[in-house]
């Protein structure tokens, strides 16, 4: 099947055969719908909770009721209330969001009580919204794992509901500012419309005014309608009217109508009901309006709820004779919007994001993008594991897929808004962690078993080696590789291009190193930072690391070889030293030049024959605001507030040095600003990246004040107030210092005001010159001066921000501050081929090479005699614009992959253009391949 692709996503499923497609109910979907009436205000009432996966208390506390004293929430109870509830009455309507939470209440559930939730779904009564395993953040995720994300639940609701389970609607009520990937994605997938309830105060209240508080958003430059999906701002965030709290831990009146009773307030309840509908109805445009009932955990009495809004909605349209213009009914956000859509009118558009979000002038929600930075690493690699996972599985056809949930869910629960946002209280970041260690775990074991189907040459090879992991390579530590005399390193690469990479393996000897062919290869040793070995709880004893070149075939492995060398006279390291002298580093693209004091002076680009200049490149630091949350003036910095105590970063030493290392392989200069900042800035052969590892922490707090943590890079390119940030990791969007596309913006908070959700890169430019930061993880960061990018790399607070969390940011190990380490690559190119390097490098970064380890007591003759060495799973390479997003075997003869061109319009004379290309003959082995 040839297959022809655009900026965009292509679902392919991969199989010998299809089940049958499930009909749908006549009781579902739009038809079953009321519209009211066109001649009243009509009211929706939307009867929902929000359950968050994972906040306060873990996952399965809340779904127990574990802990009430923290937070009183136990989500089994609330869906077993609504639908004894639903069952009461046939009018009640009720939607339902986290199917991270109903997978596990209707893995409980009888067979009776299935059949009743089946029938509720199939008339319309039910109603699945979003159906994501979460309410996933829009700051901190990356798209592949979003789509991931939402695949997970909505394979469940295909599996268990048939086509009355498949949500049209996106339901993001809670997550703390809007990403336009985000909306994209959710009218890929074929949802109708997307409703939320934060947005910025300014620009709810000029909405709100100006009757724009639903609108058309046009969520992509390149996809044109493909990405449009109408998008509606709530009106109470995602909570009811005030005074129409009918849950039980709220104190509202009920309604009192029994006229045996001496107090009956229908009448007053009534007209304030009847008020507050026509004051919500001066800020939208239609004679339709929207009211959510419901909150985080409510509904755990559903028929307290219900009851009351059975008497409201009875009440209030009696009113109707005596000349009231509501009409109140159940609904669902779908039926709603399907309601907006009969009235057929034209709506405003919008083309940009929904970030940043303050809800007051000093209060703006941008320390999260930042919050958290191991937890947000942590995911980013449980991801890459869990990608590489699926691979193997599918090519070795293991059709483990149930084992690998495992590594899913827990990935599922992590894109909650509440866990890789990074705002969760610190026992429940743990829990995160361990559920995606636990799931890596598994996986280790499937990656294992697919090597000992693809390593052995021929079925009478022996059991292969017991593959493993080795998880804190970053910090130079694999216990199980000391004092080895033997050892190989496998290394897959997960993308469909071959890799150049360069790789480290910490040793406590020295090696001789043979690649594929059996070849002693260049393998350099060299000296592990100081930085690298006082990391609290590093256990290893290496004092080296070993660093070699490899060529990684397309969507395949190759093996090294390691041996202990055992003569006398050791190779002396061919390496050079330098301390505190101008130090430059230069291969066959890029020279990097710095004075003796450490400073980066200039990044050149020998080939394009290209230099960006440094005033400073360095750690800075700004003290957290540390406010008692009184009032706006008195806001803290805290997990979800970026609020420094002054505009200007310090930085966080007076002082540097330098020690500058040459070998053949990599030419690396340490920068050591002070016991706890460092950075070892690289440069590889044949690189086209500069390497910036950086390593904070511990953040010193003896002096009682919280410190965020920045890089910061000024250069001396005119960017005229503009620079450029990713959406999840996809296409990028336009930033402008102090200004909002949608409404007259003032700054009050200067630094925080301009920060973005850094997914993947952020670039500043001009007319002929382009400098281009990749990030590791999501990251917060701006441009706060013309010249500048500065990304916040780690934060420590001493306050909270009373956003509910309800702790500072503090975080430990062993006893002292966190150390975070993490990675940069900087480009400096002229803006038209900047493109063919961020893409291709950000998707190499996110989906790098995964290496395995494994100990071998056979000489190389004896093991290569017997185990593949290098192979690829393709016939060919595909166009170097294509990106293999999922390659998932779903049953025996049933794979699902996904396939993106992920080049933007014009973004590149070349890789921008739509490529064709022969999907059937390069997976030829897996089966019959059509489109889906």
């Amino acid at each position: 099947m040839h297959v022809t692709t655009y900026c965009g996503l292509i679902f392919v499923l991969v199989a010998c055969c299809f089940s049958a497609p499930i009909k749908r109910s006549s009781g579902c979907g739009y038809e079953a719908c009321n519209l009211g009436d066109p001649n009243k205000l009509n009211v929706h009432i939307v009867a929902h909770t929000h359950d968050d996966v994972g906040w306060l208390k873990t996952v399965d506390q809340y779904y127990y009721g574990a802990r009430n004293y923290i937070q009183h929430a136990g989500v089994q109870y609330i869906l077993d209330s609504v639908i004894l509830a639903l069952d009461e009455n046939p009018d009640r309507r009720f939607i339902y969001v986290e199917i991270g939470f109903f997978w596990r209440w209707w893995n409980q559930q009888t067979d009776a009580i299935r059949d009743k939730v089946r029938q509720f779904v199939n008339e319309g009564r039910l109603e699945f919204i979003s159906g994501g395993w979460c309410m996933n953040d829009e700051a901190s995720t990356h798209y592949n794992s979003i789509i991931d994300q939402h695949s997970l639940g909505a394979e469940f609701l295909r599996d268990q509901f048939g086509e009355c389970g498949r949500p049209k609607i996106g339901w993001q009520i809670d997550p703390f500012g809007h990403s336009r990937e985000q909306a994209s994605l959710l009218a890929q997938m074929g949802f109708d419309g997307l409703f939320f309830g934060r947005a910025d105060y300014d620009d709810y209240t000029t909405r709100n005014r100006t009757k724009t508080m639903e609108m058309v958003w046009k969520a992509s430059a390149n996809l044109d309608r493909q990405s449009w999906l109408f998008t509606g701002v709530l009106p109470n965030g995602y909570g009811p009217p005030n005074s129409f709290c009918f849950d039980y831990r709220c104190s509202d009146s009920p309604i009192m109508d029994d006229s045996h009773f001496y107090e009956i307030n229908v009448e007053e309840r009534v007209q304030a009901f009847i008020q507050a509908a026509n004051n919500e109805a001066l800020g939208y445009s239609t004679n339709h309006i929207i009211m959510t009932f419901g909150s985080d955990f409510q509904f755990e009495n559903a028929n307290e709820v219900f009851k009351n809004l059975d008497k409201l909605i009875k009440y209030v349209n009696a009113k109707q004779a005596d000349g009231s213009n509501v009409n109140v009914f159940y609904s669902t956000p779908s039926c709603y919007l399907y309601a907006l859509n009969k009235v057929d009118r034209a709506w405003t558009a919008k083309t940009d994001d929904f970030f940043p979000y303050a809800h007051h002038p000093h209060g703006f929600w941008t320390g999260y993008f930042t919050s958290r930075a191991a937890l947000k690493r942590y995911e980013r690699h449980s991801n890459n594991i869990l990608q590489v996972t699926r691979q193997l599985n599918a090519l070795a056809n293991l059709n483990l897929r149930n084992s690998i949930f495992y590594l899913s869910e827990a990935m599922g629960v992590a894109q909650h808004h509440d866990a890789v946002s990074g705002t969760e209280k610190q026992e429940v970041a743990f829990d995160y962690a361990q559920r995606l260690a636990v799931g890596i775990n598994v996986a280790s074991d499937i990656i294992n078993e697919a090597y000992s189907k693809l390593l052995p040459k021929s079925s009478q090879s022996p059991p292969s080696p017991v593959q493993f992991l080795c998880q804190l390579t970053n910090i130079s530590e694999c216990l199980p590789l000391q004092d080895q005399l033997r050892f190989t390193v496998t290394l897959w690469n997960p993308t469909i291009n071959p890799v150049l990479h360069h790789f480290r393996v910490p040793v406590t000897r020295a090696y001789t190193v043979r690649d594929t062919t059996g070849q002693p290869i260049l393998a350099e040793v060299l000296p592990i930072s100081n930085s690298t070995k006082k990391i609290p709880g590093r256990a290893s004893t290496a004092t080296s690391q070993i660093v070699f070149r490899t060529s990684l075939p397309a969507f395949g492995f190759n093996t090294y070889f390691f041996e202990a060398k055992t003569d006398e006279k050791r190779e002396k390291p061919k390496i050079k030293m330098t301390k505190n002298d101008a130090c430059i580093l230069q291969n066959q693209n890029l020279r990097v030049e710095f004075d003796d004091q450490g400073n980066l002076q200039h990044i050149i680009n020998l080939k394009k024959n290209l230099s960006v200049a440094f005033s400073s490149q360095g750690f800075y630091w700004y003290q957290s605001f540390p406010g008692n949350n009184s009032r706006s003036e008195f806001q803290a910095s805290g997990a979800y507030i970026f609020r420094p105590l002054t505009p200007n970063a310090l930085p966080v030493s007076q002082t540097r040095s330098i020690t500058c290392i040459k070998g053949d392989n990599v030419q690396t200069a340490i920068i050591t600003f002070n016991d706890w900042a460092s950075q070892e800035i690289s440069l590889y052969d044949e690189g086209e990246f500069v390497e910036v590892e950086w390593t904070v922490g511990p953040i010193p707090i003896n002096d009682n004040i919280g410190k965020e943590i920045i890089i910061r890079y000024d250069t001396d390119i005119a960017s005229q107030s503009k620079y450029y940030t990713d959406a999840n990791g996809r296409e990028v969007l336009e930033r402008k210092r102090d200004y909002r596309p949608t409404w007259n913006y003032t700054a009050v908070e200067t630094v925080s005001g301009n920060y973005y959700p850094i997914n993947s890169r952020i670039w500043i430019k001009e007319d002929d010159r382009q400098f281009t930061v990749l990030t590791d993880r999501s990251e917060g960061g701006g441009s706060i001066q013309d010249g500048s990018i500065e990304i916040m790399v780690h934060r420590r607070t001493l306050n909270d921000d009373s956003l509910g969390v309800g702790e500072p940011l503090n975080e430990t190990a062993y006893g002292e501050g966190l150390v975070i380490r993490g990675r940069h690559f900087l480009i400096a190119e002229p803006p038209a081929s900047s493109a063919r390097y961020h893409r291709v490098g950000a998707q190499r970064l996110y989906m790098h090479p995964v290496a395995t380890f494994a100990i071998n007591l056979q000489d190389y003759d004896s093991y290569s005699a017997v185990y593949r060495q290098s192979w690829s799973a393709l016939t060919d390479t595909l166009p170097l614009n294509v990106h293999l997003l999922t390659l998932d075997q779903l049953g025996p003869k049933d794979y699902l992959i996904r396939v993106e061109h992920y080049f933007e319009l014009f973004e590149d004379d070349t890789l921008s253009k739509p490529v064709t290309f022969d999907l059937q003959s390069l997976f030829k082995s897996i089966g019959i391949i059509s489109n889906t």
